[in-house]
């Protein structure tokens, strides 16, 4: 019988459970959507936890029905889970509330109140703001100032990938590569704050206890066996090794093959991102951290753009009313009815340049969104394109970011995300980056790089390197069109990069006036 590896890659909209063979080839998937959040005050976005945990029995049966063949020759499982979303839990690992996922609004109350002479020290660094807002943004602090009881009785405060494994293994453990978010976590020592040092702002900035934090084990350990319990409702096999593997964002660079800074991983998702993955720790935006890398010891520093390829929903839902329509009679997506958009528009839009900052990171957070050179000749397709190119423009000041810390330049991109699933996309983000673009076998690419790691760690492979170089095959590459990469290198020096400087004052002014956001 042929080893088979079972990935769980649970998103924000949905949770994947996917068979791969040991050549990294998908051989059976069931995808179970669900409502990504609810709100029950503007702003907020939470999600019950035992969804997560309910799709994921749904999935693992259905697998077990349908592809029984496949099913019976798992050897191992992986967890991938989306970032920055944490879950209370109780002794049982019953959650407390519903968590809030990484798009909450909701902010805290500053909790750090540093002795003068840090106070001082954190001035000259000019890291004021930056740890004001960082602090504002840790939904720790907001369950401890609004819900005391709540966080009394918390036992453990865990990602969603430490909630599913214990729920898998009944062991309170996770993967140090799955620790990116608003927690007191070092990145530059892979382990867990220590309160009692002065510059361990993590530790000041998110104040959870130690004990109520899971134990921390490296990328392509072994978590525990799969339960009696978890057995009798996933169909999963009693003892079959769960695998310690990352976050989405991690795995899904791993899945594309990217081992080292000359090549770079394109995430075309809900949040757009560029990554790499270095042997030191290095930060493209200055007090940002690199975080862990799903190969053990290394980093991935990254750059990301908050609501990134989620500006394409934004635009279906607010203008493309009549493109969802045609597509629904056409029988086709919306993506490809959308894509037809594309061709409609010359490169550069005609005159329209988009900043992407629908939402502010850190980096930049007076930004707004923008769109500016409107003429009366530009129509709905317009828009759109100039939509696609403000966010490539974007990762590709992420990029700089990254080759100038690291001093090596990107060689290539690997692109991956839904938004990786368009020839036009992806030859518009090859044409502005100047560089080639390969595009992965499978579009499963987070499930991917857990199922890599799940391979090493039961033994399949004799290293990680081994693993990645069987597993990852490209399917398609998009070369740079040499007529438009001129054209788009002007655009992006002499009007994109200018946009922020020249409009942060107006910005702020926006900010003060209105109070929005705050």
């Amino acid at each position: 019988m042929e080893k088979t590896i079972l990935s769980i890659d649970c998103g924000t909209q949905s949770l994947r459970a996917i068979i791969f063979s040991l050549k990294g080839e998908v051989l059976a998937i069931q995808k179970i959507p669900f409502e990504p959040y609810t709100s029950p005050k503007a702003g907020w976005a939470e999600q019950d936890p035992e969804i997560y945990w309910h799709t994921l029995k749904v999935a693992c049966n259905k697998l077990k029905r349908e592809s029984a063949h496949h099913f019976s020759s798992i050897v191992g499982v992986g967890v991938t889970a989306l970032r920055d979303s944490m879950v209370n839990v109780n002794k049982n690992g019953e959650p407390l509330r519903p968590l809030m996922i990484w798009l909450d609004q909701r902010k805290a109350k500053p909790v750090f109140r540093p002795e003068w002479g840090l106070k001082i020290l954190i001035k000259t660094m000019g890291l004021e703001d930056t740890l004001t807002k960082a602090q504002r943004e840790g939904k720790c602090n907001w369950i401890r100032q609004n819900q005391p009881a709540i966080w009394e009785n918390t036992y453990k405060y865990l990602q969603v990938s430490g909630f599913l494994h214990y729920r898998l293994t009944g062991e309170f453990k996770d993967s140090v590569a799955s620790q990116i978010g608003h927690i007191p976590f070092d990145y530059k020592k892979q382990k867990w704050g220590n309160p009692k040092n002065l510059l361990a702002f993590s530790t000041k900035l998110y104040p959870v206890e130690k004990e109520k934090l899971p134990e921390l084990v490296q990328p392509g350990e072994i978590i525990g066996g799969i339960d009696k319990k978890a057995s009798e409702e996933t169909g999963l096999p009693e003892n079959l090794p769960l695998v310690a593997c990352g976050s989405d964002k991690g795995c899904e660079t791993l899945g594309m093959g990217v081992v080292n800074t000359k090549l770079g991983s394109l995430s075309f998702g809900t949040t757009a991102t560029i990554q790499t993955t270095s042997e030191r720790y290095i930060e493209p935006i200055k007090f940002m951290p690199a975080y862990p890398a799903t190969i053990p010891g290394l980093f991935n520093p990254e750059v990301e753009i908050f609501r990134g390829f989620w500006m394409i929903t934004w635009f279906k839902n607010e203008f493309a009313q009549k493109e969802v329509e045609q597509a629904k009679k056409k029988g086709i997506s919306e993506e490809e009815a959308l894509n037809k958009l594309l061709s409609q528009s010359p490169p550069g839009s005609m005159g329209l340049v988009v900043q992407p900052y629908w939402s502010p990171g850190l980096s930049e957070p007076a930004a707004k969104g923008a769109i500016i050179g409107f003429g009366d000749v530009h129509k709905k397709p317009h828009v759109y394109r100039a939509v696609i190119e403000g966010l490539a423009f974007a990762l590709k000041e992420g990029k700089e970011k990254i080759e100038r810390v690291s001093g090596q330049k990107m060689e290539k991109l690997a692109v991956s995300g839904g938004a990786s699933q368009s020839n036009e996309i992806c030859q518009i983000a090859a044409d502005i980056f100047d560089l080639p673009i390969i595009r992965g076998q499978t579009s499963e690419t987070s499930g991917l790089g857990a199922a890599i790691i799940t391979a090493w760690a039961t033994g399949n492979y004799i290293s990680l390197e081994e693993a990645t170089k069987n597993m990852v095959k490209y399917k398609d590459e998009f070369q740079p069109n040499t007529i438009h990469v001129d054209f788009y290198r002007k655009l992006y020096k002499k009007v994109y990069k200018k946009m922020y400087r020249k409009l942060e004052p107006l910005y702020n002014e926006i900010r003060e006036i209105t109070g929005y956001p705050e």
